[in-house]
């Protein structure tokens, strides 16, 4: 019990701090807005048919790049405050805090995917998205929670560095590629096709569960390199 309470403990305060100054979640939608605005202005006269092709890489750049924005921010104000050291004299195993931290990056994210498939949806007249949306909600959940089981991670890791802001780009994409094909492939059948999304789906499950239990197990080594 004190484990959940610890992990729950680090997601209530990281929650608080975010609603008091909406720092993160306000720059995580301006960003992903943005993108869309952009992509519309560049695509917004092409046929249907073409558009069906690049709208999952449109959403999903979107997604990704600014949850990157928000996971780079994880570890931010306990570095700049040197609170952390403080967290890890509870008397809890540390990887509590890494299961706080990634869920709350993953409730930011899902928030911010949320506004942005309405504008998304909005902007594009793409409603017919949202006959989808029972499988595109478990693509969005799969996806993001191995998006941010290993950006959490690596967000823990680039912290202590003096190149943070780029550095964790350069280690996030190469290892999250993984997720970001299925992703972007099984939203494209929902589109395009009759969906057969399944073997998308374990590829996704997979990694989640590796990805978030091997954090997990690690992150005690990390926090105190």
């Amino acid at each position: 019990m004190k484990y959940l309470k610890k992990a729950f403990n680090v997601f209530w305060k990281d929650l608080i701090i975010e609603l008091r100054s909406k720092e993160m979640i306000n720059t995580m939608i301006i960003f992903s807005i943005l993108v869309v605005l952009i992509s519309s202005f560049a695509f917004g006269q092409m046929s249907t048919e073409a558009l069906d092709q690049i709208a999952p890489g449109v959403l999903w750049i979107a997604f990704i790049f600014a949850g990157m924005l928000g996971i780079g921010r994880s570890f931010i104000s306990e570095k700049d405050q040197n609170c952390l050291r403080g967290n890890m004299l509870a008397p809890v195993d540390w990887s509590a805090i890494y299961i706080g931290k990634t869920i709350g990056n993953l409730f930011f994210m899902l928030i911010m995917e949320l506004i942005t498939l309405i504008i998304f949806v909005v902007i594009f007249d793409f409603g017919k998205i949202l006959t989808k949306l029972p499988k595109l909600t478990i693509i969005l959940l799969l996806g993001t929670l191995g998006f941010v089981s290993v950006g959490t991670l690596l967000s823990a890791i680039s912290v202590n560095t003096k190149t943070r802001e780029m550095l964790l780009p350069v280690l996030l994409f190469p290892v999250t590629i993984p997720v970001i094909l299925p992703v972007v492939e099984s939203t494209s059948q929902l589109i395009t096709q009759e969906p057969n999304i399944l073997p998308w789906i374990r590829i996704l499950t997979a990694y989640d569960i590796i990805f978030f239990v091997l954090s997990a197990l690690i992150f005690n080594y990390v926090v105190e390199e």
